[in-house]
C-alpha cells in the first residue's frame, strides 16, 4: 500500500489504497467487537480544530483516538479561542502543529484542509471543508457498503435527494465511479448532480450514471443501496413546491415494499423528514450502524498516519 501522509480528498487515493484502508478498518471493527484493548496511539495526541459545528464527525474522531490509547484536545467552535481575537487560520494550524501528533480540521471554507496540510508538519485529516470534500465520510460510506454487500464494484447504488448541493453525495459518486459500480442519480429537476462531475467520471472511469426523477422501480432498476440526503426546502421560492418534493422523495415502509428486501438504506445523518421514522425498525435501515462505522474507519486512518503503515 502506498503510504499516506494526509487525508484531504478521496481523489488523492486509488481503489487499491481505499481497499487497504477499508480492510484495516475491518480489523479495527473486529477488535472493537472483541473488546480488545489497543495501544496503537498510546502517548499520542490529536487536535480537533472544528471551525464550524459538528456532532458525529468530531465525537467519532475523539472516540477513535481514545480507543487507540491516545488522547485529544481542541475546539468545537471558535468561541473562546484566539481566532476570535483575529488569529489567522494558518497561525492556528502552526500553533497546533507544535503541540500534537495529528490534526483533524473542519472549516467552512473550501480548500482549508489542503492549506493546513501544506502548513503543518504532522499529518492532517480533513473533517469537512465547506461544500468541497468530506473524505472520512466517504470512506465510512464505502465501508458500510462493503460490510453489508461485500463487493462494492458489483453494487447498484441510487444517490437520492439534493445532489446539486450535497457534499457527501458528490464525494461518494466519485468514489463509486472509481470502483465501476452502477449508479443511479435520483433528484428533482434543478437539483441534479453537477454536469461537470458527471462528465468527469465518464471520461476518467468510463462510468455513465443512470438518471431518474422519481423514486419508482420503473426508473431505478433493482438497486442494492439507497443513499439518501434531504431536499433542501429552504432553497425553494415556492414553499408548496418544496413540500411536494420533500414528500415525493421521502423514504417510507410503503415505498421500500416496492423494492427488493435486500436493499439497504443509508444516510449520512442528521436526517430531517427524508426518512420516515417507521423505517428505523426495518432490516433495510443501516444508517445508525453506518454512523457507528465512523469510529473503526477513523481509527484505521489515525493508525495508518501515525504509524506510517
Amino acid at each position: 500500500m502506498t503510504k499516506i501522509n494526509d487525508v484531504i480528498s478521496v481523489r488523492d487515493f486509488n481503489v487499491d489504497t481505499i481497499e487497504k484502508i477499508l480492510n484495516h478498518a475491518n480489523k479495527m471493527h473486529e477488535a472493537l467487537n472483541a473488546k480488545k484493548p489497543l495501544e496503537n496511539a498510546k502517548g499520542r495526541l490529536m487536535a480537533t480544530l472544528f471551525f464550524e459545528p459538528s456532532t458525529r464527525t468530531r465525537y467519532s474522531f475523539e472516540t477513535a483516538i481514545k480507543r487507540l490509547g491516545g488522547d485529544t484536545w481542541g475546539f468545537s467552535s471558535t468561541e473562546g479561542t484566539s481566532v476570535k481575537k483575529g488569529e489567522s487560520f494558518i497561525d492556528t494550524i502552526r500553533m497546533a502543529d507544535q503541540y500534537v501528533d495529528i490534526i483533524v480540521v473542519r472549516h467552512p471554507r473550501e480548500g482549508a484542509a489542503r492549506l493546513a496540510a501544506k502548513v503543518a508538519e504532522v499529518p492532517v485529516i480533513n473533517g469537512g471543508d465547506g461544500g468541497n470534500q468530506h473524505p472520512t465520510q466517504t470512506l465510512l460510506d464505502l465501508f458500510t457498503i462493503k460490510h453489508y454487500k461485500n463487493d462494492i464494484s458489483k453494487q447498484h447504488v441510487a444517490l437520492i435527494g439534493d445532489l446539486k448541493h450535497g457534499r457527501t453525495t458528490r464525494s461518494l459518486f466519485y468514489a463509486l465511479s472509481m470502483y465501476g459500480a452502477e449508479i443511479t442519480l435520483v433528484s428533482p429537476p434543478g437539483l441534479q448532480m453537477s454536469p461537470e462531475l458527471v462528465e468527469e467520471v465518464k471520461e476518467q472511469f468510463d462510468v455513465t450514471p443512470n438518471m431518474a426523477t422519481e423514486l419508482d422501480p420503473n426508473q431505478i432498476d433493482d438497486p442494492d443501496v439507497f443513499y439518501v440526503i434531504r431536499i433542501q426546502v429552504e432553497r425553494f421560492a415556492d414553499p408548496l413546491e418544496a413540500k411536494r418534493l420533500e414528500a415525493a422523495y421521502r423514504i417510507t415502509p410503503e415505498l421500500l415494499s416496492r423494492f427488493s428486501k435486500n436493499l439497504i438504506v443509508m444516510h449520512p445523518l442528521p436526517r430531517v423528514n427524508e426518512i420516515d421514522p417507521a423505517v428505523d425498525a426495518l432490516p433495510q435501515a443501516v444508517y445508525f450502524k453506518q454512523a457507528g462505522f465512523g469510529v473503526p474507519v477513523r481509527m484505521a486512518l489515525i493508525d495508518l498516519l501515525l504509524n506510517k503503515k
